[in-house]
């Protein structure tokens, strides 16, 4: 196999086969993606709307949920925790967890608090409307104790953590606080998928998974001018103690930023790693930072470098826009695209 971005076919499969033996942990944000699949011919009679003349309708983990099943498509052993309610929607989740295998003792309910829930109306491949029902208010001290239980019972067998923030109240700096004690000095990669402006509120964690939009917001760039990407990334590594910085831009592909050498005779510089877009077609942008963060920390986890994990990361990001709705990806797709 050829080389590609750093990485031989050989070391890529190397890596994905250590996926089954390979843990993870995702902590953040539990939701639910709600798709309602139609058709249009007409215009309402009513208002100067659409008629969607509905087909079908599916229900999928969304959410930390979806990095948590991007995990278990590639084999990896993964864990979840965060926060649901107790209604239908939270009960739907747990039964599909349960599906899968897992026992979802990290998943905790709070009475009070809906569970995030987001229903997308999708017509000829196009999603036309979304809505969105949810409450962003922190979760409580009680959930918090309990997360941080959680991650402390498992933490000598992790390989990598993901922190999925979406801001809906889990990811919260109480919580932060108390991992960061957890697993100090500890060999866990730690990701984080951000959704703060200030990404000082991550400070501490090992790599960082933004869009450019995010990116550009942090590092106070307009991110329409040439090269704006590498003065945002180079100005958030300068500024914060990350490790890495893996900026998804879309269409333009993917941008790593790593902190090199260490030590009193090695200078510290900043290597930047350009992936270019691999979709052929897109057709739904739908969780595809879910992919990201959730094969790059299984990555991580089986031994992968921060390049390498970018790469693999990359190629499956690029299988997943091509499917419509929060797809997944399995290791033989990502093996074909190699």
């Amino acid at each position: 196999m050829a080389m590609r971005q750093g990485i031989t076919g050989k070391r890529a499969v190397e890596i994905i086969e250590k996926f089954p033996f390979s843990r993870v942990l995702v902590i953040g944000d539990i939701m639910a993606d709600h798709f309602i699949w139609g058709s249009v011919s007409r215009i309402s009679p009513e208002a100067p709307v659409p008629v969607v003349e509905v087909k079908k309708e599916s229900f999928m983990l969304g959410g930390c949920a979806n990095v948590f099943n991007n995990i278990v498509a590639m084999g990896g052993k993964v864990e979840l925790t965060g926060v649901i309610g107790s209604d239908d929607t939270g009960r739907r989740l747990l039964d599909d967890l349960h599906n899968r295998g897992m026992d979802a003792k990290g998943v905790i309910v709070e009475a009070e608090r809906p569970t995030t829930l987001k229903t997308r109306i999708v017509a000829h491949g196009q999603q036309m409307v979304r809505f969105d029902r949810e409450d962003r208010r922190m979760i409580s001290e009680k959930s918090i104790r309990a997360i941080a239980d959680f991650v402390e019972s498992l933490r000598d067998g992790l390989g990598a953590i993901v922190i999925s923030d979406y801001s809906k109240g889990v990811v919260v700096q109480p919580l932060l606080d108390c991992l960061r004690k957890i697993i100090a000095g500890r060999n866990i990669v730690t990701c984080v998928d951000p959704k703060q402006r200030d990404f000082s509120f991550y400070e501490g964690f090992d790599i960082l998974t933004p869009n450019h939009h995010e990116a550009g917001i942090a590092a106070d760039e307009e991110m329409s001018a040439p090269d704006a990407h590498i003065r945002a990334g180079l100005r958030i590594m300068k500024k914060n103690g990350f490790r890495a910085l893996l900026m998804t831009r879309g269409e333009e592909g993917m941008s790593l930023f790593e902190k090199t050498g260490s030590g009193m005779d090695k200078k510290e510089e900043i290597r930047r790693t350009e992936f270019p877009a691999q979709a052929r077609e897109v057709f739904d942008v739908t969780g595809a930072g879910d992919t990201v963060i959730g094969i790059l920390a299984l990555a991580l986890a089986a031994g992968a470098s921060f390049r390498e994990a970018a790469c693999l990361a990359n190629l499956a990001a690029g299988i997943a826009v091509g499917k419509i709705g929060t797809a997944t990806v399995t290791t033989q797709e990502l093996i074909s695209a190699l």
